[in-house]
């Protein structure tokens, strides 16, 4: 139990990969999921271990619950217990809230199977590796999109309201022992945000910059430094969610 260890899910590129990074600096054992991208989680991995601690890498698609149990029966044996479960692993679709008849059902339906379902069933199979550890915490990621309207595809935004809801629902399940809080970014530098806002994407950005107090967007590596901390610090924050935008939601 000396050494503390983490899960990041969806861990190859943007949050993900920023957080696997962030804990590892903290003194963390990070086990990097990945759904697709085996060459950027293990490019992930090889720095985790430049930095002195061991990395895990764990293939599952989070909205399969076998896979998801197997990849928790691998974490049991890797690690035997888990201090950290960050639910970061997210998709999305490109369709735009002006073409409701083009919005397919089956699409809705993965974005929710991934952001929501995949969350939980990634939760429930690690309970009892988080229980094994003497201050277990989870953080999920909702997002702005869900906390107010947007632009953002329907879908999208509706499931990362249920991640804001089934945080504070799992905060008091999993209580006392397992803390559960959630982030929720803004507009963030990087490709998700490239590929939402396209050939518009510097102008957009550089407005919305000018309108946040901060006067920048925020990056990945500012969403992983707060995850970290919800994580390491803070032991009396539970089912909470952190607004990480510069405070744009909170002047605008």
């Amino acid at each position: 139990m000396s050494d503390r260890t983490a899960l990041v899910t969806g861990a190859s590129r943007g949050i993900g990969r920023s957080t696997v990074l962030e804990l590892a600096r903290r003194g963390f054992e990070v086990a990097i999921n990945y759904c697709q991208r085996r060459e950027a989680a293990e490019e992930a991995a090889g720095e985790v271990r430049s930095l002195g601690r061991r990395a895990l890498v764990l293939q599952a698609d989070v909205s399969d619950e076998p896979a998801v149990r197997r990849m928790a029966a691998e974490l049991e044996t890797a690690f035997g217990h888990l201090d950290a479960l960050v639910n970061n692993a997210g998709t999305t679709i490109d369709t735009s809230q002006d073409d409701l008849e083009g919005l397919a059902l089956e699409d809705w339906d993965r974005v929710f199977a991934v952001n929501v379902r995949g969350l939980f069933q990634v939760t429930r199979a690690c309970v009892p590796l988080l229980r094994r550890a003497p201050t277990p915490a989870v953080v999920n990621l909702s997002s702005t999109a869900g906390l107010r309207p947007s632009a953002q595809p329907f879908p999208y935004a509706a499931s990362k309201a249920a991640v804001a809801n089934l945080t504070r629902t799992l905060a008091r399940a999993l209580g006392p022992q397992i803390r559960v809080n959630a982030v929720a970014p803004g507009w963030m530098v990087g490709e998700w945000m490239e590929r939402a806002l396209g050939a518009d994407y510097d102008r957009l950005m550089e407005r919305r910059a000018r309108a946040t107090p901060l006067r920048r967007c925020v990056t990945p590596d500012d969403v992983a430094i707060t995850i970290a901390d919800l994580v390491t610090g803070h032991p009396f924050v539970n089912g909470e969610v952190v607004v990480v935008d510069g405070g744009y939601s909170a002047t605008s």
